[in-house]
């Protein structure tokens, strides 16, 4: 059969057609904008923050974002459970809690009640069934040599990313891998930022770190050829940790990521000459034992995780905290870990793109932090009978909300130097105080929050031991317990406070100026309009305020050199201990004492308060640390310390195929325990994603009713002139 080629405005009718009869016959919704997961593997779909990671080596790494991916990767000796609460430590790279054992200074074990601790010995044991996941590092030849150790760069040019690598190879988790990571934190080389806290505590860190500074660096330093008194390697797998005195703390320090297990040959596969130009360093690809491995690390794209198909047996927890089980959070009890397959973080610079995605259902969840604008918050939510409730077009979605208050404080505080709002007078105390009493946190949370974050009655948030609810927990300089709530103090007192101070009306009874205060904001966390309400807030007892904005690294220098009046900061806990935040208001931790990035900005210094942390911070959990803290947390009210604190309250929403969604607060390891109904979601995604064809189809018919006549006297015209 012979074929014409159509004419121009006939091929173009076609396309249009054949466009709109395609509309019906393409799979999923048009507007998917992932790539097509690999077939019979379960996706989770996420985002990444706006800066990407910038450290994925456990050494190097101390962001919150980083050890997002760094703790689905490796596993720390301890970790905790996923559910219960208060926050409850458990083993993980280890078989076993720590086995302490107590020593005095002339090397004798002594009983763990004793008042002479010189030191405290960790032994631990590793799990038997720890195994590194696949990895070119653990290659070898057939005689037992690493497959790929090169001798120049151009041997090594042809491997540009891990996948390069045909031969992939694995082992189990050593002792002495365990051992191996805590040297080079130690190791002066990588700039760990745990060094000058750690060497605090274990025992030869230091001086090791200054052995290593004469070492040359002309290729790789194996650590192995230099010895730490602080460390022992028993066997295979078990290891000691000597540290200095008694720190029941140190537990807690084994849960992070610092601690995960280095193998030698990984550190050693990643000095390969010509790998750090083409970023094969351990800071982008880490290499763990974890539940998940990196394939991909694209970030200015996507990041890509995969099941680690060497990982252990690991299970679902069985029990929960109070109200769990009736939450739906113990249907997976006893199942397989991790539940899902993939996890891909993509990077949304834009805050309505991801939130338009999320609505369609091509992100599972709303963010791994809570970074919605107040635009999307006021999209997402509304004010209902009960407060901030999920507003119709999600509910309808049977979208899920996962409140968390964060073990966090963020705060203004004064500097305790200063000469006119620092000191320890009862006058100075009393100015401080209508200060504090003048800036209302509830409100201001309320308008520039939208009420996500509570107002802090001491330096302590909840879920940490001795933070106290109810009458027995508020701040009685600041607030009254009225009709079973607290209800901040009124203006009159604060004025009253005020005039107390020497400052009737806001001035100054000696010279009659009026009294001005000066307050560092960064310039990029803070708008006029909160400027304005706080300009309100101080003026109502006759206060000026003057705003002195700089960018973070001015205001940092501002910290370090007390060269503040009141300045804003923030801590999120690193372990769920009191220590963690009244190390805040330790004397030797304030930046003019230590002459270090002390956490201590408003130089606290109160010799009752010092005593009484150095107390603390040595006992177990009792009655009697209670106390000390409990204590500490008074002489904070009393000296008026900061202006105000905060515990943060994020909103995090989850797609109604997401499941087991409790936040934690502390870890990071929970993608783990991720349940995503792939069935339910491509259903949801069809239904959501309809796409609107018909004026597709009308412009076609409307086209082909252009088109006909012209293409009727064209054939026409055809077989007239093919008769002549």
């Amino acid at each position: 059969m012979l074929f014409r080629l159509a004419a121009p405005r006939t091929r173009a009718a076609q396309l249009l057609i054949g466009a709109a009869l395609l509309a019906g016959c393409t799979d999923g919704p048009w507007n998917n904008p992932n790539p097509e997961s690999p077939p019979g593997l379960v996706t989770y779909q996420s985002v990444m923050t706006p800066l990407p990671p910038k450290h994925l080596d456990p050494a190097l790494s101390y962001a919150s974002d980083e050890s997002l991916f760094l703790m689905q990767i490796y596993e720390p000796p301890m970790g905790y459970h996923y559910l219960k609460r208060p926050y409850e430590l458990l083993p993980l790279g280890v078989e076993d809690f720590p086995q302490i054992t107590y020593i005095n200074a002339e090397g004798e074990t002594i009983d763990p009640e004793a008042e002479d601790v010189a030191y405290s010995v960790y032994e631990l044991t590793v799990r038997a069934d720890a195994r590194y996941q696949p990895h070119p590092a653990f290659a070898v030849d057939d005689r037992g040599a690493p497959r790929y150790l090169f001798a120049d760069a151009s041997e090594s040019r042809p491997y540009r990313q891990i996948s390069d690598f045909p031969e992939l190879g694995s082992r189990p988790v050593a002792a002495n891998d365990y051992v191996y990571a805590i040297k080079r934190l130690a190791d002066p080389f990588n700039a760990s930022p745990m060094l000058g806290f750690m060497a605090q505590y274990i025992v030869g860190m230091e001086d090791f770190s200054a052995r290593l500074k004469d070492v040359p660096r002309d290729g790789w330093v194996n650590l192995d050829d230099y010895t730490m008194d602080g460390l022992q390697v028993v066997d295979d797998r078990t290891f000691r940790i000597t540290i200095k005195g008694r720190y029941p703390q140190f537990s807690y320090w084994l849960a992070m990521h610092f601690f995960s297990p280095i193998a030698p040959e990984v550190d050693r596969f990643f000095h390969n000459p010509g790998f750090l130009d083409r970023n094969l360093t351990l800071d982008w690809w880490p290499v763990g034992s974890g539940p998940f491995m990196m394939v991909k690390n694209d970030p200015n794209s996507e990041i890509v995780l995969e099941r680690n198909p060497n990982f252990r047996e690991d299970y679902f927890p069985m029990e929960g905290a109070p109200g769990d089980a009736e939450q739906g959070l113990l249907e997976d009890a006893g199942k397989r870990l991790p539940l899902i397959d993939r996890a891909v973080f993509r990077l949304e610079k834009e805050v309505l793109s991801l939130w338009t995605k999320f609505l369609q259902g091509y992100y599972d969840r709303s963010g791994e932090s809570h970074g919605n604008t107040n635009r999307v918050f006021d999209q997402a939510f509304v004010v209902g009978p009960n407060g901030v409730e999920l507003g119709a077009e999600l509910a309808s979605h049977g979208i899920t909300v996962s409140p968390d208050v964060k073990p966090a404080i963020y705060y203004y505080g004064f500097n305790m130097r200063d000469p006119v709002l620092g000191g320890y007078s009862e006058e100075r105390r009393k100015l401080r105080r209508a200060l504090q009493i003048a800036f209302d946190t509830e409100e201001y949370l309320n308008i520039f929050y939208k009420g996500n974050g509570i107002a802090a009655q001491s330096p302590i948030p909840p879920g940490i031991p001795g933070f106290v609810e109810g009458e027995a927990g508020i701040n009685p300089y600041v607030y009254d317990w009225v009709d079973g709530a607290p209800k901040r103090k009124s203006i009159e007192h604060a004025r009253q406070l005020l005039t107390e101070a020497g400052y009737p009306n806001g001035r100054d009874a000696r010279t009659g100026e009026p009294l001005k205060i000066f307050i560092d904001v960064q310039s990029q966390a803070i708008s006029s309009t909160s400027m304005n309400w706080m300009d309100r807030a101080f003026g109502r007892i006759g206060v000026q305020v003057e705003y002195r904005p700089a960018d973070w690294n001015r205001t940092r220098e501002k910290l370090l050199t007390g060269n503040t009046q009141i300045f804003s900061h923030g801590w999120l806990a690193d372990y769920p201990d009191p220590e963690n935040f009244l190390f805040l208001l330790y004397g030797p931790e304030s930046p003019l004492i230590c002459k270090c990035d002390g956490a201590n900005n408003a130089s606290y210094e109160r010799p009752e308060y010092d005593e009484l942390f150095r107390q603390m911070r040595i006992l177990p959990p009792g009655e009697e640390r209670d106390a000390l803290v409990a204590r500490m947390v008074d002489l904070y009210r009393e000296d008026a310390v900061w202006l105000f604190g905060y515990y943060p309250k994020d909103i995090y929403l989850n797609n109604p195929w997401v499941h087991n969604n409790k936040r934690h607060g502390i870890s990071k390891n929970t993608l783990k325990y991720v349940r995503i109904d792939d069935d339910l979601r491509e259903r949801k995604r069809e239904e959501w994603n309809q796409p609107v064809i018909w004026p597709l189809y009308a412009m076609s018919a409307l086209l082909v009713a252009l088109l006909l006549p012209g293409i009727i006297a064209y054939r026409r015209r055809l077989r007239a002139t093919a008769r002549q």
